[in-house]
């Protein structure tokens, strides 16, 4: 049997994840092709879920963190006929699945998100946030930075999906759905606004 390097196994022995994500619901000793069955599963679900709740809204997606553009896609077959907005840093998917240039944003996400704010201005229906990285510390602060932009661009009851935790005081938590694998992941439902 193929022995790991040392470091591998020292760091799986104190706990440390090697593949940057984050789940407590993920047994230690799960595979890393487990890992990425289970978070793919739960983003799935989170978004097939999330397509109910705002089927009878009416306004743009929001895909926040391109990647390798799957839930971008996955988006795309679940509402054909709504714009569907995209926002990253740089690119990396398939040239195939890059979007139209006059639905992407380019650029560091507290920029992008700032600018469009005023175009989407409480009009967006369903935002999906894939931004953690590796580093918590930096992802807590680009979520304490991006909450508020992202509160003021969704409507009254929209939906927001996310695989990092996020607060603001007029978004509901919603429970992740039965058929959701074992990764953390968020949902919240926004509230009428205040007028």
């Amino acid at each position: 049997m193929r022995q790991h390097p040392e470091s591998w196994r020292e760091m799986r022995a104190r706990g440390k994840r090697l593949d940057g994500g984050d789940s407590d619901r993920v047994a230690e000793d799960t595979s890393l092709l487990q890992r990425m069955i289970e978070r793919l599963v739960t983003q799935r679900a989170c978004l097939d879920l999330a397509a109910e709740l705002v089927a009878r809204l009416t306004g743009p997606v929001v895909e926040l963190g391109l990647g390798k553009a799957r839930t971008y896609d996955h988006l795309c077959r679940l509402f054909p006929h709504r714009d569907i907005l995209v926002f990253d840093r740089e690119i990396h998917a398939p040239p195939a699945y890059v979007p139209d240039p006059a639905y992407l944003y380019l650029g560091d996400f507290r920029d992008t998100v700032r600018e469009a704010v005023e175009q989407l201005h409480a009009k967006v229906v369903l935002l999906h946030a894939d931004i953690g990285s590796t580093n918590r510390e930096r992802d807590r602060q680009l979520v304490d930075e991006l909450a508020p932009l992202i509160d003021e661009l969704m409507c009254d009851h929209g939906v927001v999906v996310s695989d990092r935790e996020m607060q603001r005081p007029r978004w509901e938590r919603l429970s992740l759905p039965a058929t959701a694998g074992a990764w953390n992941y968020y949902m919240y439902r926004t509230r009428k606004r205040d007028r």
